[in-house]
């Protein structure tokens, strides 16, 4: 290891009044912002801080990683983990400064590499810098980039910029691991977008199903605690408010957009790249009422006999999704939306209830994995011959997905089946449709992490939004690309349209669906039961 003192010592230099940051807690000074201070006094296992930029909250971690390191009882070792080289050299000056002005202890700092090996085999160095307290035998690391690997080491942990680490679920996974035996998690980050796993953390925590402490500290509260009083003092100019209103405004111009300003400055995560509905809205949408419904065909389907596929189908439908479809209002009309795939993705059908006041339930959604053409024939037709006044069916007919779309136009009438061939005018002329129903409350979906995670790929492309076919990992592991967010857009156009209502009809007796679950060809189920629309 090679001794890098020189920056500590210019550190030292600098007097008490142009630091940026606190002595309060161990020197009894009101440099100490109070927001610095609550941090400090919050002794939770794990607490995080939402905040601003250069609000010096990393400056106030170092002082008390110091304080505990040099503890003569109970003291722990520090893990710092930023994203850079620099990162991690700034936080051991800050570290190396503290020690210093409050005379502890302590070795000179030490550069060194720090060795980790990814779950490919691949090895990688990492920068570290260390401070060791002789009299204690504790230390202050820092590293330069994000080990996922702690195991074997004991103390705090320190995740600064959090929302900007690759790999954040791993470097927690690794962290948590050393709370067993006293260990403390602080998480420390501006905001990074409103679906990064640091905004996810904290509205766990807010609902109380994460035991964590959260800090938020926006500018605005900054400035209440003297922050701007703080750069007046070591530019060596007066403090005035109208100075103080000034300066923030500037500090919020410098953005490229009020958006930017909000995350950055405000603590209000933004929606992401070009995300075009907010985890806000597509959580309003959600309810328990709504029902998810997957059905995966056996790696070996193909190889059934055909009577056998289809026994096996409806089987699995009459147990699954009688008692949902005899639940569907007979009063109400109904809408159908689908989004097709045959291998690998999912097939989606969205049922839709429109209500009274025009308003949208999804009852239920269906997916299905690596079904057959016909299987997923035998479904669809099977469900849409069982909802009361069918009003409209959209079908995402691009490519092989036009096969269903057949089927239900030969069916129930081209004037009820809308074949859609997706294109960026089709997305131009109903996104903003979608995206009404949930900014009016008037959508309800099934209460399913998949579904929320496949609403949240429908993403704004050069002005126009469109579903992201970009794959994302579900989660039961597998690979999706939005499939219900297609579907549901499906469905949403169906219950717009005009089409007159299939009259609604009773359920064909057991004995009727038996014989008719056999047939091979379902095109013509129940067909003398129903009366046409058309």
């Amino acid at each position: 290891m090679t001794s890098t003192a020189q920056s500590v010592t210019q550190t030292n230099e600098l007097p008490l009044s142009k630091v940026s940051g606190s002595l309060a807690v161990a020197m009894g000074t009101d440099i100490l912002f109070g927001y610095q201070k609550a941090w400090m006094e919050d002794k939770a296992i794990v607490k995080i801080a939402e905040k601003s930029r250069r609000t010096g909250l990393t400056f106030a971690e170092a002082l008390d990683d110091v304080l505990s390191a040099a503890a003569a009882a109970n003291g722990q070792n520090t893990y710092y983990l930023g994203s850079d080289k620099e990162m991690a050299k700034e936080f051991i000056d800050a570290c190396a400064f503290w020690a210093q002005k409050l005379n502890m202890v302590m070795g000179e700092v030490e550069e060194g590499i720090f060795e980790e090996k990814d779950p490919d085999g691949t090895k990688r160095s990492i920068n570290t810098f260390e401070i060791k307290f002789p009299n204690t035998g504790k230390k202050i690391v820092a590293l330069s980039s994000n080990p996922r690997n702690l195991r074997g080491r004991q103390g705090n942990v320190v995740i600064d910029e959090a929302a900007f680490h690759d790999k954040l679920d791993e470097v927690l996974k690794a962290a948590m691991a050393l709370t067993m035996w006293g260990g403390r998690v602080r998480i420390i980050s501006t905001h990074n977008g409103v679906d990064n796993l640091f905004n996810t953390l904290i509205t766990q925590a807010r609902r109380g199903t994460k035991k964590y402490s959260v800090h938020h500290i926006p500018i605005d509260k900054a400035l209440k605690h003297g922050l701007y009083k703080r750069i007046c003092l070591v530019s060596g100019q007066t403090w005035t408010q109208a100075k103080e209103d000034a300066w923030l405004a500037n500090q919020v111009d410098f953005y490229p957009t009020q958006e930017a300003a909000n995350e950055e400055l405000y603590c209000v995560p933004s929606q992401g790249a070009g995300q075009y509905l907010s985890r806000r809205l597509r959580e309003r949408a959600l309810s328990d009422d709504c029902k998810v419904l997957r059905y995966e065909a056996p790696t070996d389907f193909e190889s059934w006999t055909e009577e056998q596929r289809v026994k096996d189908v409806a089987t699995w439908l009459e147990q699954n999704l009688d008692d949902l479809l005899s639940g569907l209002n007979p009063d109400l009309t109904h809408a159908f939306g689908e989004d097709f795939a045959r291998k690998g993705d999912l097939t989606v059908f969205s049922i839709g209830e429109i209500n009274q006041d025009t308003s949208l339930t999804v009852p239920f959604m269906v997916e299905l994995r690596n079904v057959t053409y016909e299987q997923q024939k035998q479904i669809m037709l099977y469900i849409c011959d069982r909802i009361p006044k069918l009003r409209g069916l959209a079908f995402d007919a691009t490519g092989n997905g036009g096969y269903l779309a057949e089927a239900a136009s030969l069916k129930y009438g081209t004037e009820l089946v809308d074949s859609v061939h997706l294109s960026q005018a089709w997305y131009r002329e109903w996104m903003p449709k979608l995206k009404d129903y949930f900014e009016t409350d008037n959508i309800a979906l099934p209460k399913d992490q998949d579904v929320l995670d496949d609403l949240g790929q429908i993403k704004l492309k050069n002005g126009i939004a469109q579903v992201d076919k970009g794959k994302n990992t579900g989660t039961d592991g597998n690979k999706r690309h939005g499939d219900s967010a297609v579907s549901i857009a499906m469905l949403i156009r169906a219950a717009e349209m005009d089409g007159s209502a299939i009259e609604y009809t009773p359920l064909p007796s057991k004995a009727q669906q038996a014989a008719n679950s056999l047939r091979p060809d379902h095109s013509d189920d129940f067909a003398s039961d129903r009366k046409a629309a058309w």
